[in-house]
């Protein structure tokens, strides 16, 4: 998040949770037009559309620079921070041909396989992952 959009947003106890963007009021407010463009998606008309010409479909919602760009980039995560929810954005993967697993590891920087697996053990770690503040400690 840049400048004034940062400075407006209160700093709450859970931006501490490493790797985990909460989506709470604040990012559903900065998200609105990222997750309605995501839910007009399941129509198929306005997949097609969407496909036949993304840059022209995306001028439809008022969506910021920053938003555009990581639709039409594909940035997962840059995707949430910027107020997208996880379940609305999986219908861009899904319009992509992408599963909810496929989407999720590419989050992750891992394979598919690599991120099954992962969950099938229970998923990442708690030790050292509860707080960033604990990430600074290790390496600072």
């Amino acid at each position: 998040m840049k400048g004034a959009a940062k400075a407006k947003r209160k700093e709450k106890e859970y931006s501490d949770i490493p790797g985990t963007i909460v989506f709470d009021a604040d990012q559903s407010r900065m998200g609105y037009s990222i997750n309605m463009f995501c839910m007009s998606l399941l129509k198929a008309e306005n997949r097609e559309a969407f496909k036949a010409d993304e840059n022209k479909y995306l001028d439809g919602f008022k969506l910021t620079a920053d938003q555009r760009d990581a639709i039409l980039n594909r940035q997962w995560n840059r995707m949430l921070e910027l107020g997208g929810n996880i379940y609305f954005t999986s219908k861009l993967g899904a319009t992509d041909g992408l599963s909810f697993q496929q989407v999720a590891a590419k989050m992750t920087g891992s394979t598919q396989q690599e991120y099954a697996d992962m969950m099938l053990a229970g998923g990442r770690p708690v030790k050292g992952n509860r707080r960033k503040s604990e990430w600074e400690k290790k390496n600072g």
